[in-house]
């Protein structure tokens, strides 16, 4: 396919000078233009598939920047950073130094918004229109375009209850897919289904339409106040009620690759002076049989074959996801206690096995991860041992709940912590840089970090047989040939494990830290030092004992994590020794959100590399460390 009309976009005005049938070519020519890229990069493919004419359609009828377009999450503006004057970098996307896979206000003044987790558009938005009330600005639309996997979470809800009661006049889009990653659940989703499917309903909004008019005495007037009155009226004898008791008018559904249908609802919307959603029904992974057939597949993918859709790369091994699943499945089948909760990511946290074998004890909450928490609070206290399998930087959103609803209880539950670290394409909005500092702070709370796959089987069955709370993280992928062992055990409580006996210096790593200490003392050793190596293991409780005796009889302590250095493992160790006279030296993320790209050479930007490690270490002669 040519892509002469996509050559002719520059920016977003542009598209106002198409036609409906060229807008539909230039949507047929943005999405092969996603599909080559991400075939041969990887990225979120199916979603941006899916909102191709949506983008297309919002952008031929509003004035961006002026109008501003939210885009929740982000995993399906590929098409929007296409348009916005980034085609021709569009090829290094979520590459070391190319553009962001997700909205990103350094990059565009059409990125309103910087955004990567779920269901806050709509906060943002009401929030954005009430700025430009107070500053008395007179144009401009603010349209959030949202999920409906997001909209399933308590965030969303809120902005959508403020929004009614406040009456301002923000337009929700609401791109119904039926997905997130997986099929969407819970009352919100079957909901959403009869408003979608129901032939009954789409023809009885049709007879409306013809005949709201000849309602006597009451028609001719509902025309001439116009639209906003015409759909309020509506709504209130079919589905869309919800919508309407929220405050607002109910648009819908509309076919979401109709680039007519929805120009025709958009500027209705935009026509209508309070608050309008936009019901707009679209397939994930539009225009490729692959992703249409497997959406959650082509959610986040690498590099694959644009024939057939297999990937490119094949996984060597086990990862530490598939290492845990495995683990909770052998654990749960010999204590019927054991339940496991996700908010939405049933596969990516590895409970796609359990939930075969147990079907019944496994809960998808949707995109909700505080709710997660308080319910399987609920869990534990009905005598339950649930297990929250979650990705680092979503946990960041259940922090109060951690601490109130979990520690301050000292409930037993297990915290699966997934992702932690540097997890390169994503970016900053996923990065799980900060899960030691505001985990280890939480009274009753036990942190671990496993330095194996084989380490992170025997700290779950660890956790699981505590009478509190208990975190796991671990980081994501890393695949390697590990076999798993023939029983699972229990550790011993806060107590880390001595990999080589030394004088001089300590060297101790927790988590992916310890493969960076091992192989730093290895250079150390070779420049003559010679080094203790240390597996912490525990970062709550630390290992105090094993603390005491190498501070007294090194002069030097050295700690390796991957996780900010601000009130994280080495602050810990740091804390533990104060006034002992031992020098300690700590290795971790710096203070700044770091950028996407290759995990490795992330590492080696931040200074957080063997080679780093052990240069900074053997240019500090021992010695001198009792004498500063």
């Amino acid at each position: 396919m040519t892509d002469d009309l996509l050559r002719r976009v520059t920016g977003p005005s542009d598209l106002h000078q198409f036609s409906e049938l060229e807008l539909t070519l230039l949507a047929d020519e943005i999405r092969a233009l996603i599909l080559g890229c991400v075939s041969e990069v990887g990225g979120h493919l199916a979603a941006s598939l899916g909102a191709v004419e949506l983008t297309v359609a919002l952008h031929s009828v509003l004035h961006s920047p002026r109008d501003k377009i939210i885009w929740d999450v982000g995993h399906q503006c590929y098409a929007h950073k296409i348009v916005t004057g980034r085609r021709d970098c569009f090829a290094g996307i979520r590459q070391y130094g190319g553009i962001s896979g997700f909205p990103c206000r350094a990059e565009s003044e059409h990125d309103i918004v910087g955004t990567g987790h779920a269901s806050t558009s709509i906060g943002y938005g009401l929030g954005l229109a009430e700025a430009a009330r107070l500053a008395g600005e007179q144009e401009g639309t603010v349209v959030c375009v949202i999920g409906d996997g997001a909209l399933t979470g308590g965030v969303a809800f809120e902005a959508l209850n403020n929004i009614g009661q406040m009456r301002t006049p923000v337009v929700v889009v609401l791109n119904d897919n039926q997905m997130s990653i997986r099929p969407n659940i819970g009352a919100l989703q079957l909901y959403l289904n009869r408003l979608r499917l129901d032939p009954a309903l789409t023809r009885l909004r049709e007879d409306i339409e013809r005949g709201v008019a000849r309602i006597p005495a009451i028609g001719e007037r509902a025309y001439a106040l116009g639209k906003d009155f015409k759909e309020s009226m509506k709504a209130l004898i079919i589905p869309g009620m919800l919508f309407e008791e929220l405050g607002f008018a109910y648009l819908g559904v509309v076919d979401g690759h109709d680039i007519r249908a929805l120009r025709e609802a958009i500027r209705q919307a935009v026509d209508t002076p309070r608050p309008v959603l936009v019901h707009v029904k679209t397939v994930k992974g539009k225009g490729y049989e692959p992703a249409e057939e497997c959406p959650d597949k082509f959610h986040g993918t690498g590099p694959f074959h644009l024939s057939n859709g297999d990937s490119k790369t094949a996984a060597k091994g086990t990862s530490y996801t598939d290492a845990f699943g495995d683990a909770l499945v052998r654990l749960a089948e010999r204590d019927e206690r054991v339940v496991a909760i996700t908010a939405a990511m049933t596969q990516g946290t590895g409970l796609d096995r359990f939930e075969e074998r147990f079907p019944d004890r496994l809960y998808d909450v949707g995109i909700a991860e505080e709710h997660a928490v308080v319910f399987a609070a609920g869990l534990a206290l009905g005598g339950l041992r649930p297990v929250v399998a979650v990705y680092s930087t979503f946990l960041q959103r259940a922090f109060d709940m951690l601490v109130q609803d979990v520690g301050l209880q000292k409930l037993p539950v297990v915290f699966a912590v997934d992702r932690a670290g540097l997890v390169g394409d994503d970016g900053p909005t996923h990065h799980g840089a900060f899960d030691l500092s505001y985990l280890r702070l939480i009274p009753n709370m036990t942190v671990m970090a496993p330095s194996s796959q084989v380490e992170l089987q025997h700290m779950l069955c660890t956790a699981l047989s505590l009478d509190g709370p208990a975190a796991i993280r671990y980081p994501r992928g890393m695949a390697a040939v590990s076999a798993p062992p023939a029983e699972l055990e229990t550790f011993e409580l806060g107590r880390g494990r001595v990999l080589e006996e030394g004088h001089d210096v300590a060297f101790i790593g927790i988590g992916t830290g310890v493969r960076i200490a091992v192989e730093a003392a290895q250079k150390a050793r070779a420049r003559g030092l010679r080094p203790t190596v240390v597996d912490a293991r525990f970062v709550k409780p630390l290992d105090t004992a094993l603390l005491d005796r190498l501070a007294s009889t090194h002069e030097r302590l050295v700690t390796v994590e991957e996780n900010v250095l601000a009130g994280g493992f080495g602050s810990a160790v740091l804390e533990c020794v104060a006034g002992r006279g031992v020098e300690v030296i700590r290795f971790g993320l710096p203070d700044a959100f770091v950028p996407h790209g290759d995990r490795e050479r992330l590492l080696a930007d931040v200074g957080l590399t063997p080679d780093a490690v052990a240069a900074t270490v053997c240019s500090r002669p021992v010695g001198l460390a009792h004498a500063r």
